[in-house]
């Protein structure tokens, strides 16, 4: 797949997904984005400013809840990266009963769009790096080595990790959605060869395009912003890994963009530049930005 190729980007207003689509659009790239709402004149509009977007980028209109929507999207594309995920889950909004159950049906479906499409030949699935903690299953401590064979035990043996509800769901979505979409990479549901990519990402910093108040971005500098829910997720993320793995958004973008160029490739591949802690973190703020109150435990 090479410049000029027609590509899909799910979730293209996410902070991700968005910073993704500009960069596919100055390589030239042909982008269906797909966003829940077109009527959101604000998000609409941010896509449609970004540089070469003019006759370069298409947007439809799709819901992870309702994934039959995706296939007008995916339809005549040649890659697919499926960027959007569920956070959160209200009880009864829809057919689903959690966040993990709305995601893997959305794995489910974006992977069956991608079959039927006739067109697509490769599926890039932004994951997550909590998929891949090197917690031994009893959770009792860490492996050795933290690498692409590490998986998430999910049983109750972690409960202690997850300080609420909202961390267990989002991990559980997270893990079983991969694990699925790699089994069709795998041939182990049959039918037509997919070459399936999963990129589990670390914790994303950087520039962004975006103006959302909660995300990975305040949740890298919550240490020194006082934000009490944004910690609490970078503890999380030390408890559950060991230490915080970081990624900066230009390089997470270039590494999906880096897998679809590749001749051929399928697989997991981690996504982060360092792993570091808590303590490492505060001590590099406290050096550099003195005239911030850190946060220390």
């Amino acid at each position: 797949m090479g410049e000029g190729s027609k590509v899909c980007v799910t979730g293209g207003t996410g902070y991700i997904g968005s910073w993704l689509i500009k960069k596919l659009l100055d390589k030239g790239y042909t982008v269906h984005a797909t966003l829940r709402d077109l009527k959101n004149e604000s998000k609409v509009g941010l896509l449609k400013s970004l540089p070469h977007a003019e006759g370069k980028l298409v947007l439809f209109e799709a819901d992870i809840y309702d994934p039959i929507q995706f296939d007008p999207a995916i339809q005549g594309c040649e890659c697919v990266f499926h960027v959007a995920t569920p956070f959160t889950h209200e009880p009864g909004s829809s057919q689903y009963k959690d966040t993990t159950e709305a995601a893997v049906a959305g794995a489910k479906s974006i992977v069956l769009s991608c079959v039927r499409s006739g067109t697509v030949k490769r599926l890039i699935y932004t994951a997550s790096v909590v998929s891949a903690s090197p917690l031994k299953e009893d959770g009792s401590d860490f492996k050795d080595v933290m690498d692409e064979t590490c998986w998430t035990p999910l049983n109750d043996s972690l409960d202690y990790v997850f300080p609420d509800p909202f961390y267990k769901d989002y991990v559980y979505s997270k893990t079983l959605s991969e694990k699925h979409l790699l089994s069709y990479g795998n041939d182990e549901n049959g039918g037509r060869k997919l070459e399936v990519v999963t990129l589990p990402c670390g914790l994303v910093g950087g520039d962004t395009l975006v103006s959302s108040t909660i995300n990975s971005r305040v949740i890298c500098i919550s240490q020194i912003v006082q934000n009490e829910i944004a910690y609490k997720t970078l503890k999380f993320l030390e408890g559950l890994l060991g230490k915080i793995p970081l990624a900066h958004i230009d390089d997470v973008c270039e590494a999906h963009i880096f897998c679809m160029e590749s001749t051929s490739i399928s697989g997991r591949f981690l996504c982060a530049s360092s792993y570091i802690s808590l303590q490492e973190m505060a001590n590099h703020y406290a050096l550099y930005y003195p005239e911030f109150t850190v946060k220390q435990e």
